[in-house]
């Protein structure tokens, strides 16, 4: 790696770090109902909206009522952003007049969107209006991620509490996680974007000349739109000339503000964040990417502060950084080392002097590779589908990193929310397996893990890695999902594996090269979609329901202590073990085939 990458991925995690602890925080009193800098002027916004919704903020819930209300909201989430899709054609907002979106697609997209996934079938600036982008889309991106980070502060509060009840109030939650956090930083977010050149408007798209017109050979049709052949039945070419180009404008830099801060990913462009546009300068990719981890890493601290002990966070805080900072270097370096089959026939891979060789292809020269591969990398483990480079252009092992850290569970990081109460999760199994080790019943912050606590744990780990691997057993064995692979041999096989890996994950970045508009695709993913999302957030919730009704039991000699170096090796053992190994036959098909055959 050149001194320069080298300077970038140290620039990132440092700063990540550094805004990691007062974050996380100044989340804990957010949720804690304690007073924060801005609570004087954010306050009263959210007592009227507990006023105009009928909301009562002190009424606790249990774990079932609070699922219950998890599910419900989602639900008419669906339902809205369905229908928005569907009759946007007559709805204003729409300067370029894009008709409804078909019903497969639209059905595929709202639960994307809800379920924090954000896969996308579609291209934004060909297929969504500004009404859709922003109500539709741009909303969820809030609602998601605040539902996210509501089960898992009540997930906290089951650590916290003893011989209780309640668990919380899904709606304060929900509101508190919008009007604190999530707007906040979102518009402190955008004016920085729109500093650097992101577009925020209104306006109809705009045609403008292009500097050097394009000229390019193209077959002629006949009046029935087929190609004319000569006598011999070669196509006949005729030249084109291309003298301008239509700018798709619209409200991006708002929306993309909340798709990176809330791990939603959703691109406003087609290209998404390789688009100039979304992210036009460096800068933009360090704010952007940076913005991918903000809250997932803060949340870490957040979880330590309210259970009274700041080491448990900073234990998986530190975990998911030795899982993700060694991972991040072997997807640059495999990116770096290039094409070996272009190194022997004498081609060089340098995109410019200031890009001395590599795998380019597919990657924005203004963002080289070092600046594609950690984003690659972080999204990947971030639940976040937003993508600054093709990474089905990554060579065979760089390719696969991504992959993996899908594949670990969505724990390393993950979705704001989601990814630290699977984390959690795993931190509840691993203390289990060291019981074992000894012959103790274990126990995890001061709450004994039983039986119930072991079956929802299993079922959060299994019903994943079940959801991808039926998927793709059942993608590539059908003629529906044949259809859609465009790549034969590993290559194929391994866009499809990304692609389920990513419905079921709740992640939504694609390996691209599969087509994923069919009614096969948008109908199965939006499937594993939903019951990667709430299969997951029930058995979360009833964990902290059972957590929430234990007594405190004291640390004895016993006690397997969670905050050290020894517990976080172990840790990230456990979730190797479980995560990764369990797809090692389906990765050996893929990626592993692929690196070893080309």
């Amino acid at each position: 790696m050149s001194g320069n990458d080298v300077l970038q991925a140290v620039a990132y995690f440092v700063v990540l770090v550094v805004l990691a602890k007062p974050l996380g925080l100044f989340m804990a009193r957010v949720y804690e109902g304690r007073p924060t800098f801005i609570s004087r002027v954010l306050g009263p916004v959210e007592r009227l909206f507990y006023r105009l919704c009928g909301i009562q903020p002190e009424e606790e819930m249990g774990w079932k009522q609070y699922a219950l209300a998890v599910l419900l909201f989602s639900a008419a989430g669906v339902f809205v952003v369905y229908l928005l899709q569907r009759i946007q054609g007559v709805l204003p907002l729409d300067p370029q007049r894009f008709p409804a979106v078909a019903p497969d697609l639209s059905f595929n997209t709202a639960i994307s969107f809800v379920t924090n996934t954000n896969w996308q079938n579609y291209g934004g600036e060909s297929t969504m209006s500004y009404l859709t982008q922003m109500a539709a889309l741009a909303v969820q991106n809030f609602a998601s991620a605040a539902a996210g980070m509501a089960v898992l502060v009540a997930l906290i509060r089951g650590f916290k509490r003893h011989s209780a009840s309640t668990i919380g109030n899904f709606w304060t939650d929900m509101t508190r996680s919008v009007v604190y956090i999530l707007l906040p930083l979102s518009v402190l977010y955008a004016f920085l974007l729109v500093s650097q050149g992101v577009v925020q408007s209104f306006d109809k798209y705009k045609t403008v000349a292009l500097i050097q017109p394009v000229t390019y050979e193209t077959p002629r049709l006949d009046v029935h739109g087929n190609p004319v052949k000569d006598a011999k039945g070669n196509p006949v070419m005729e030249k084109d000339r291309v003298m301008d180009q239509t700018i798709p404008l619209g409200p991006a830099a708002s929306q993309v503000a909340i798709k990176q801060l809330g791990t939603n990913g959703g691109g406003f462009f087609n290209a998404n964040s390789a688009h100039p546009l979304e992210n036009p300068t460096p800068l933009s990719n360090f704010l952007e990417c940076l913005a991918i981890l903000l809250i997932p890493s803060a949340l870490c601290l957040t979880f330590g502060d309210m259970v009274g002990d700041r080491r448990q966070g900073w234990a998986l805080l530190i975990a998911m950084l030795l899982v993700l900072a060694p991972l991040t270097l072997v997807c640059t370096k495999a990116e770096q080392a290039g094409n070996p089959h272009f190194a022997s026939m004498g081609i060089d891979q340098a995109a410019s002097a200031l890009q001395p060789g590599g795998n380019m292809e597919g990657k924005e020269v203004r963002n080289g590779i070092a600046g594609s591969t950690i984003w690659a990398a972080w999204t990947t483990a971030a639940s976040n589908g937003s993508v600054n480079s093709m990474h089905d252009s990554y060579t065979a092992l760089g390719g696969m990193i991504p992959m993996l850290l899908i594949q670990f569970g969505e724990v390393i990081f993950g979705g704001v929310g989601s990814g630290l109460y699977g984390m959690i999760i795993f931190a509840i199994i691993t203390v289990f397996v060291a019981g074992l080790m000894v012959g103790r019943t274990p126990e995890y912050l001061g709450k004994k893990i039983e039986v119930f606590e072991m079956k929802m744990a299993a079922f959060v780990v299994l019903i994943v890695n079940g959801l991808i691997k039926t998927g793709t057993a059942l993608a590539v064995s059908t003629k529906a999902g044949v259809a859609g692979i465009s790549n034969p041999g590993p290559h194929g096989f391994s866009e499809v594996l990304y692609a389920f890996s990513s419905f079921a994950g709740n992640n939504g970045s694609a390996f691209a090269g599969l087509n994923g508009n069919s009614f096969f695709y948008n109908t199965i993913g939006g499937v594993l979609m939903f019951l990667g999302r709430f299969w997951v957030i029930i058995p979360v919730l009833a964990i902290a329901g059972s957590l929430a009704k234990k007594k405190h039991v004291p640390a004895g000699l016993g006690t397997l202590p969670t905050h050290t170096p020894l517990f976080v090796i172990f840790l990230i053992g456990v979730i190797v073990i479980v995560g990764a190994l369990a797809f090692m036959p389906s990765l050996a098909l893929g990626p592993i085939a692929e690196m070893f055959t080309h």
